[in-house]
């Protein structure tokens, strides 16, 4: 029997096909995707799509909110009880929408931000200036030692005296190496900044207590809700009690209007499914496979950016190889696996084709692959860069990727939580 999709649209449901068929039959190594579970596509595509939420728990502008109350509070204390968080906020569209929040609610427009440089592995939002955030607030950057590929902290120290920001932003979109986020709230009460930290990346990491959680540090803490974290594409701000009027405000009415319920449900399941035994072996795991990778790549006499890597991301300087960036995503695109050209720290190159290729091993490890299947991607990499312009290579590595993906099918169920996992209880 045809779905209703298949007879209303049979065009959206073929590319929907194609496009399920694509995640499957590649190795995605984009470390800011992954696969949600069965449970999260459920909620995602729910009938909470269709109500509107407009408020806050108990303070809503439309009626009929009886359930959506339900989920929103479920949903906000799970992510205070495994971050450990005095206040969350899960109504966020997104990582970038978290951001402008958390800086909206504590300075005003034309005071001072500073956030690590884009060409050194900051956000966009961490006020680059090609982003409203840059026009909007002041905005100077940090940036990593050229020598190590680090942060020295130190010198992000002096930089904070020199710029006398408002506040500090922490956390990075490229930067492969654990960040002491204590450090950063130091130096932002030194110099008497606020400190907001971007965990979007690592925050499947901070739950499961393998990277330093930086709530104990922060004013606000940003994230998204997928990537590490394995959940719905969507954003979340956690902070201390002092400045929750101000966040919540801050995200409606302030930068929004009506929250995605859908989404908001999703990111509940999601809560559950990472307050549980198996998602810290699923992120121990991540760090395992990054590590193997990177190692591999090494041997191959890859450049990585700051020698390796301590999270689920990696980053290659591809200039000892003698090619650019895109060319070489591309190619390992065509051979089934899936990268982002990306800028690398004093990056010679335009940044719309940089001498960097950015990797990581969120996905892959969902699907179950460990040390030896990272050990062999790295094979995969090696062999595509060293046949760079020969496309019988680059096809029989595809090949040999397919057969690889065979043996990991892409799982619907991660795990069956217990009643203590999904109660809404913190």
């Amino acid at each position: 029997m045809k779905t209703a999709l298949e007879q209303y649209d049979p065009q959206i449901h073929e590319l929907i096909r194609q496009e399920e068929a694509r995640e499957s039959g590649s190795i995605r190594l984009i470390p800011s995707e992954n696969y949600v579970s069965k449970a999260v596509m459920q909620a995602s595509g729910s009938c909470l799509t269709n109500k509107y939420a407009e408020g806050y728990p108990n303070k809503r502008y439309y009626e009929g909110q009886q359930v959506t109350d339900l989920i929103e509070k479920t949903a906000r204390e799970r992510a205070k009880k495994l971050f450990k968080a005095d206040h969350a906020n899960v109504q966020p569209y997104s990582g970038s929408v978290a951001n402008l929040a958390a800086y909206t609610a504590l300075i005003n427009p034309g005071d001072t931000i500073m956030g690590l440089s884009l060409p050194h592995g900051g956000h966009l939002t961490h006020g680059w200036k090609v982003s409203v955030t840059s026009r909007i607030f002041n905005s100077v950057q940090y940036m990593v030692s050229p020598d190590t590929g680090r942060f020295d902290y130190n010198q992000i120290e002096e930089a904070a005296k020199k710029y006398k920001p408002k506040i500090i932003i922490s956390g990075a979109t490229a930067y492969p190496r654990e960040i002491d986020f204590e450090a950063f709230g130091q130096i932002a009460q030194n110099v008497g900044a606020y400190h907001v930290s971007d965990i979007a990346h690592i925050a499947g990491l901070v739950v499961a207590g393998i990277h330093q959680s930086p709530v104990p540090y922060a004013d606000i803490v940003s994230t998204t809700t997928h990537k590490t974290l394995r959940g719905p594409r969507g954003g979340m701000l956690l902070c201390k009690a002092e400045h929750a009027d101000k966040v919540d405000r801050a995200v409606f009415p302030g930068l929004q209007g009506g929250p995605h319920m859908h989404t908001l449900t999703a990111i509940a399941v999601a809560m559950a499914e990472a307050d549980t035994p198996e998602f810290i072996a699923y992120a121990k795991q991540i760090v395992k496979n990054a590590k193997a990778l990177a190692e591999k790549l090494l041997e191959y006499g890859f450049n990585l950016v700051s020698g390796g890597t301590d999270n689920h991301l990696i980053l290659i300087d591809l200039r000892n190889k003698n090619v650019l960036g895109k060319k070489f995503a591309k190619a390992l695109d065509r051979a089934r696996i899936v990268s982002n050209y990306n800028t690398t720290p004093l990056d010679p190159a335009h940044p719309a084709n940089p001498s960097g290729l950015r990797i990581g091993t969120p996905a892959i490890t969902t699907r179950g692959m460990k040390e030896p299947e990272a050990r062999q991607i790295a094979g995969f990499i090696n062999k595509v860069v060293e046949n760079i312009d020969n496309e019988s290579v680059i096809e029989e590595v595809g090949k040999e990727v397919l057969l690889l993906c065979s043996h990991f099918p892409v799982p619907e169920h991660f795990i069956v939580p217990n009643n203590n996992n999904v109660s809404s209880e913190g």
